[in-house]
């Protein structure tokens, strides 16, 4: 095997350690599996290196090149288009990005609660929580955090996450008191900057999502340009909820070991405040205020 340099100059690349990969992922692969016609007898178990390279838009000879750990590092699309061909799983196409020496691609599957947090959340009944991933995108709510903060989740692109809301829906910013806005744009906005860099270049979620904020007025480009970075931990808040006024609560959170999700959960500093929000539908508390529940009141009846 041998190590070719990457470009920075800072990693090298194990190409033998690539082709090895490459190769036993299209060994597991059947002709069928691609939308390939079997054929006739075949000498090897899986697909022909011709076959994956057709399947990727590339060079048979620079496939096989790759196999072989010899060749030019191939790129990030080359990459991707290799993950599709071989019909990787997210683990399986983290793991050629990092053989290749590129930053792990976020956004390219859709987002699922992690499981490690499934089991959390089944276990906070009594306690307002939430799953959110590192762009602010809430994955799932157990009832009393609809009643708590509205129904959030279910939204797609860029909508579903809380900042595209926050910096271009003013009713969204109902949810805390005025006084506590420039607080949470300073905050929202150092932890997405935290996360972009997180995701690095490949992302296009993450990109798309801050483009279009540098878009959407000043606020944000400011808070953007200050490059001030803060990954939310415990936090202390008050929230405005239309029925039970002004709570105050302490947020706390867990993150996942990949950084994409996070567990929020609330105490609420009066512990009377929790049978509350049990005894109260979501719908009929969140109904008239399409801020923060981002328009949705139209799905319940």
């Amino acid at each position: 095997m041998r190590k070719q340099s990457l470009s920075s100059g800072e990693d090298a690349v194990d190409l033998g350690e690539l082709g090895s990969f490459l190769r036993s992922r299209r060994d597991r692969l059947s002709p069928e599996a691609v939308g390939l016609p079997k054929g006739g007898r075949r000498r090897v178990p899986g697909l022909r290196r011709d076959e994956v390279a057709e399947l990727a838009s590339l060079s048979a000879d620079y496939y096989t090149e790759l196999e072989q750990g010899r060749g030019q590092t191939p790129s990030e699309p080359v990459v991707h288009a290799l993950a599709r061909a071989l019909r990787l799983g997210p683990d399986e196409t983290a793991h050629l990005f990092h053989l290749a020496g590129h930053p792990a691609p976020f956004g390219a599957e859709p987002v699922r609660i992690q499981s490690a947090l499934q089991q959390l959340m089944m276990r906070l009944e009594d306690t307002p929580a939430m799953v959110i991933t590192d762009l602010h995108e809430v994955v799932v709510q157990n009832h009393t955090a609809q009643v708590l903060v509205g129904p959030q989740a279910g939204l797609t692109g860029i909508r579903a996450s809380f900042l595209y809301h926050w910096f271009t829906v003013p009713a969204t910013r109902d949810l805390y008191p005025p006084e506590d806005h420039d607080y949470h744009s300073r905050l929202l906005v150092s932890d997405l900057r935290a996360a972009v860099a997180r995701r690095g270049p490949a992302d296009t979620v993450g990109r798309e999502l801050v483009g279009h904020l540098l878009d959407s007025g000043d606020e944000f480009a400011g808070l953007w340009r200050a490059h001030e970075v803060k990954v939310r931990h415990e936090e202390y808040k008050r929230i405005v909820n239309p029925v039970l006024g002004t709570l105050k609560v302490t947020c706390n959170s867990i993150v996942t070991a990949d950084a994409a999700q996070r567990l929020l959960w609330f105490v609420p500093d009066d512990p009377d405040v929790v049978p509350r929000l049990h005894a109260l539908d979501p719908a009929d508390v969140w109904r008239d205020t399409p801020g923060p529940a981002f328009g949705l009141a139209g799905s319940w009846g």
